[in-house]
């Protein structure tokens, strides 16, 4: 198992919570220097806030547990693909690698910044340095939003 798996199963186990709560089951943590110094999961509906999205949760999280908003030496594990919001969100707090899970193809900061003719634009809301790495366990977190939605249908 390598390293983004291991952190991959956490935030999933953070989507599981989610999940558990009525949430839409997205996960996620943020690691730094081999530790996890922030998790969240979705807290829309029980706080009835359309921003206490998994990554804000866990950015909160990382930054009161490292004590400053700038995250520069973290790793932010996330199930789903970020929505733009919380991709401006990751970018704002400077954090340089960004690992996920499955691709949100209808709501996910992708489909937001590619030229309408197809093709990338070249933009990014993440910071210009930072490093995106994409289907770490795409199976399993897609699974797990899957069944969730099938259980609500």
């Amino acid at each position: 198992m390598t390293t983004d798996e291991r952190y991959m199963l956490q935030a999933l186990a953070e989507a599981r919570r989610a999940a558990d709560a009525g949430e839409i089951p997205v996960g996620a943590v943020i690691v730094c220097d081999n530790t996890i110094v922030g998790r969240g999961h979705n807290l829309t509906e029980t706080l009835n806030d359309v921003t206490a999205h998994a990554e804000m949760q866990a950015i909160t999280a990382a930054a009161e547990t490292l004590g400053g908003k700038y995250l520069r030496d973290c790793t932010l594990y996330v199930t789903l693909e970020p929505c733009l919001m919380c991709a401006g969100a990751i970018g704002w707090a400077q954090i340089p690698r960004i690992v996920i899970g499955a691709s949100d193809p209808k709501r996910g900061y992708t489909s937001f910044i590619a030229r309408p003719e197809g093709g990338a634009s070249g933009a990014t809301p993440f910071h210009p340095k930072a490093t995106v790495t994409t289907g770490v366990l795409a199976d399993e977190c897609l699974e797990l939003l899957r069944s969730f939605f099938q259980a609500r249908r």
